[in-house]
């Protein structure tokens, strides 16, 4: 399993060793981390980690016998180490690169998943970069065209039919065939996780799922009508529902996932439950990914102080996707 450095001005390489040392991991894996050495000996030393840190040339290197985990850098990293907590455009690019190698990697099949480390969106557009973070990241990388961000955390799991966009231009945003496209790629995330007929529920937009139209057309008229095709096509799929209902609902168990219409809404319950277990999967790419559901916490990077839960969480959530595939 390929493991990205991350940020390394941010928490990154702290929850990594931290993940990897920890005694609640279930799974068995070989970890390859691709990132900087020098980052990776910084943080372990300052954690006082009782790890090894194995530094290989290439990927198939990691088939030799050595003590330790292995680390691949991907190229010449700055020369300087990053600073904590401040964003540094060439670190940011570092970190870029990291996830190319590992999407390469995931990708041809020399490792089964990748798991990626936080970074800053405000780094990695100053280092050039146009992407708004991982996920599209990843799928101008793949090619893919029809993905999606699922988000597991405890009994919670969403799929976001918007991501990162302002709420002003999410309605222009939202279309029935997109939203079709959302829950059919949930409906087959579901299966994969072991859920033989996966009930799915889908958010409305407006307050009270629009009220009939009182509140808003979007639930009529591109909503509901993605929830029809997508039971013509035998998804078990209820919906427009009003989304302050909805939530309690997934909670107790009525429903498998929730298609939601733009990012808090779907986000902020599951943050309530599950803040330090949170796990993004990105659906629809040609290799597995996930990552913790948190960012880069440059206001205590360097200070131990990293909580590595969800970083756990997104290599266990690897690890059982990679064996529902073999």
């Amino acid at each position: 399993m390929a493991i990205s450095m991350g940020d390394p001005s941010g928490i990154g390489p702290e929850v990594v060793l931290k993940a990897l040392s920890s005694p609640k991991k279930k799974y068995r894996f070989q970890p390859l981390i691709i990132g900087s050495r020098r980052v990776f000996e910084r943080t372990r030393s300052s954690l006082k980690l009782p790890l090894l840190l194995a530094p290989i040339k290439k990927p198939e290197d990691i088939a030799a016998p050595h003590q330790g985990i292995p680390v691949l850098e991907t190229e010449t990293f700055p020369e300087r180490l990053p600073r904590f907590g401040a964003i540094d455009p060439a670190w940011s690019a570092a970190a870029m690169k990291c996830v190319e190698k590992g999407a390469e990697l995931a990708r041809s099949g020399e490792m089964d998943a990748l798991v990626t480390a936080p970074i800053n969106k405000e780094g990695i557009h100053k280092a050039g970069y146009s992407f708004q973070g991982h996920t599209d990241f990843l799928a101008h990388l793949t090619g893919a065209s029809d993905y999606a961000m699922m988000m597991v955390g405890g009994k919670i799991r969403v799929v976001l039919a918007s991501v990162h966009i302002p709420l002003r231009r999410v309605s222009a945003s939202l279309t029935a065939a997109g939203i079709l496209n959302k829950i059919k790629l949930a409906h087959a995330a579901l299966v994969e996780l072991g859920i033989a007929s996966p009930r799915i529920a889908v958010a409305g937009l407006n307050p009270h799922a629009g009220e009939g139209g009182a509140f808003g057309r979007e639930e009529i008229e591109v909503i509901k009508p993605a929830v029809d095709l997508a039971k013509k096509e035998g998804i078990a799929v209820s919906g427009p529902l009003p989304p302050d209902a909805l939530f309690h609902k997934l909670f107790r168990g009525d429903y498998d996932l929730a298609v939601t219409m733009y990012h808090d809404q779907g986000l902020i319950p599951l943050k309530m439950v599950a803040f330090d277990r949170g796990v993004n999967v990105t659906l629809g790419l040609p290799l597995i990914r996930t990552s913790p559901d948190h960012g880069t916490a440059y206001d205590i990077a360097g200070k131990g102080l990293a909580d590595p839960g969800s970083m756990i969480e997104a290599v266990e959530m690897a690890c059982r996707l990679a064996f529902s595939r073999k």
